[in-house]
């Protein structure tokens, strides 16, 4: 029961999200703002990482500025999905699920347990440390999504990490390998994975996001 009540929350989400969006007009404002947050990415990913940010968030703030049913459409399809993915990786209802406007979350400066959990916002700043975590189970599912977020896990060695990055605008950088500029989906998996005696499955989807994955 629980899991079709989700699914028909997602399929409101979204359906409520693409209905906004056929009923936006681009504007004057909405171009430029989307020229800003493309000329953003292509400095990021040139290597001028702190203008292309400030390029990004101006170019976000108009576009929030101008067309707030766009942007309420883009949060409402982003929770759809969310939960659509929530409820396909959490079969079941033993895991931790947080939804909210603003947060801050920050685990690993002292133990904490390590859970199958599913958390979005529309603007979210995570640190996670799993140096100090204590698993509940072999294999934990993590799923992190929303809107705008900035991202950094820590992750021992020892962990087999297998990790699916989604991120509109931003980059992803885990160990050597980073991805910048627009439209990046990433698929990574340690070489331990199947043989390691802690699994974390991370799954990431953001529209703007800097996504940071260190293995110490």
């Amino acid at each position: 029961m629980n899991s079709k009540r989700n699914r028909n929350i997602a399929l409101v989400l979204i359906g409520a999200g693409v209905f906004l969006l056929a009923d936006d007009h681009l504007s004057f404002m909405t171009i430029v703002a989307l020229f800003l947050l493309l000329l953003g990415v292509y400095k990021t990913r040139s290597g001028s990482g702190r203008k292309g940010y400030v390029l990004m968030i101006i170019g976000l703030v108009l576009l929030i500025g101008g067309n707030l049913p766009l942007v309420i459409a883009v949060i409402f399809i982003s929770l759809g999905f969310f939960y659509n993915k929530s409820r396909k990786l959490h079969r079941d209802d033993q895991h931790y699920r947080k939804q909210s406007i603003i947060d801050s979350i920050r685990w690993g400066r002292e133990p904490w347990i390590l859970r199958n959990m599913s958390i979005w916002n529309v603007l979210g700043e995570i640190h996670m440390d799993l140096t100090y975590a204590i698993p509940e189970h072999k294999e934990t599912t993590i799923v992190l999504q929303g809107v705008i977020g900035d991202i950094d896990v820590i992750v021992p060695e020892d962990v087999g990490l297998s990790i699916t990055t989604s991120v509109v605008f931003g980059q992803t950088s885990i160990g050597y390998d980073k991805e910048a500029g627009m439209l990046n989906k990433l698929v990574w998996q340690s070489p331990n994975y199947w043989t390691a005696d802690r699994q974390v499955k991370l799954e990431m989807s953001y529209v703007i996001a800097d996504i940071d994955i260190k293995i110490v």
